[in-house]
């Protein structure tokens, strides 16, 4: 078997080593095991029976040399396979994971609906051993708080499609004050350089008891005397559903946390509450280390 990674579907400006470092890893674990791993840093896509690529493909902006390199690749699909590394799960506990740095891979696709994550047989002792090497407890659920937790995504990031995240949260405020007048605390993504543009008090100052996070400061900081946390898709719920709090999703054919999630914001203050450590159990499953 060929397999290829493809450097540059890294953006240019990264600075990031670990998205060098996994594409190189991966290719030389496949040779170590046998078959034939090349690292290719051009962006003419190579005959090859399995790709290797950084990231997914964004619905917008794909001029950009290394998603059009992406999209390629995926187009490819139809006949062979593109294996993708997204980030880590549990990375609200450990920002590096060092010296394991544990990745989500998958095959054909980043989304629950249209990835394969090699979860269809569960070893409990993964969530084990994860739960060890990044310092991972599960809490109880949480049954009071004082406010809920909007924690944005990227704007213009391929999670979030083409839908706006300003336009998200604002619809998602405007259900929530159907049901509840707790207080509504929006977090910027932290890795949207704009969002302290467009996300600013004033955008909402029509709503009652609504404000912006401030810039930086840490989501456990959000969330002490948290009630809920609301998301679209992405896996910034995914270490509150772990410290027990509530957790509402508003795209649940895309996000990994839907079975441990709520969908109707109407059923806010009256959450239901489900089964968190078969869910570990199964996500452990898509992480491996740069060793492994």
């Amino acid at each position: 078997m060929k397999v290829i990674s493809y450097i540059s579907t890294i953006p240019p400006k990264n600075k990031n080593e670990e998205k060098l470092n996994l594409l190189t890893n991966f290719a030389n674990g496949v040779t170590r095991n046998g078959d034939k791993g090349l690292i290719h840093r051009g962006f003419e896509p190579l005959p090859c029976d399995v790709a290797i690529i950084q990231g997914w493909q964004h619905e917008r902006g794909k001029t950009a040399s290394h998603l059009a390199l992406r999209q390629q690749l995926i187009d490819r699909i139809r006949n062979k396979h593109v294996i993708t590394a997204d980030s880590n799960l549990f990375l609200y506990a450990n920002a590096t994971n060092k010296p394991h740095h544990y990745l989500r891979y998958s095959i054909n696709g980043i989304f629950p609906t249209t990835g394969n994550y090699c979860d269809d047989r569960i070893n409990p002792k993964r969530w084990e051993q994860i739960s060890r090497d990044c310092n991972i407890q599960l809490s109880d659920m949480k049954h009071k708080g004082k406010h809920i937790v909007l924690c944005c995504q990227r704007d213009g990031g391929w999670s979030m499609g083409n839908s706006s995240v300003m336009q998200w949260a604002i619809n998602c405020i405007i259900e929530l004050r159907k049901h509840t007048d707790m207080k509504i605390i929006i977090r910027g993504h932290p890795g949207d350089k704009n969002a302290p543009r467009y996300l600013r008090d004033s955008m909402f100052s029509k709503y009652k008891d609504v404000v912006v996070s401030r810039w930086g400061i840490p989501l456990e900081q959000d969330l002490q005397k948290a009630w809920a946390v609301v998301n679209h898709n992405s896996s910034s719920v995914v270490g509150p559903i772990i410290m027990g709090y509530h957790a509402f999703v508003t795209d649940p054919q895309k996000s990994q946390c839907a079975e441990v999630a709520n969908t109707d914001l109407s059923k806010i203050l009256s959450p239901d509450e489900f089964n968190r450590e078969k869910w570990l159990q199964r996500i452990s499953m898509f992480h491996w280390t740069f060793a492994e």
